[in-house]
């Protein structure tokens, strides 16, 4: 039987991109809502919207990935605002994630972005009994 371990804040989350389809829920328009004002005329008809290369600044390793997650990964969490002091916790975790290609990061790194919240109250947020925004602990492996 599996042993399930209590987050804390050193434990890794993601956005569990199977939580958006069992909720048949869309995130490309989630994602599309985030875009910043210079990105959001470039995806105003998302369905013909496709996947582009994106390379690994420190692997070199190509993958291909949404055009949508791209744009916001290269161009809008740049610019002010994308993250700032009015941004909500689970919208500025999952902002922070979409960054960080989805990439885990704990409640003590996301503190780094988003100074305003102790990564205790990161983690209560992500942890206190409905899962926001497909954002979920990492199972450990």
């Amino acid at each position: 039987m599996a042993k399930w371990v209590r987050p804390t804040i050193d434990t890794g989350f993601h956005i569990d991109l199977d939580w958006w389809q069992k909720q048949k829920r869309d995130i490309r328009l989630y994602l599309s809502q985030a875009l910043c004002d210079e990105c959001r005329p470039l995806f105003h008809e998302m369905r013909d919207v496709g996947e582009v290369d994106w390379v690994d600044p420190e692997t070199g390793e190509v993958r291909r990935e949404d055009a949508l997650w791209s744009a916001l990964r290269g161009c809008c969490s740049g610019k002010p605002g994308y993250v700032d002091a009015n941004t909500t916790i689970v919208d500025g975790v999952f902002r922070l994630l979409v960054s960080n290609g989805n990439e885990p990061l704990t409640p003590r790194e996301m503190h780094k972005y988003l100074p305003q919240r102790s990564p205790e109250t990161i983690l209560r947020m992500l942890t206190g009994g409905t899962v926001y925004l497909g954002i979920r602990p990492v199972n450990p492996s």
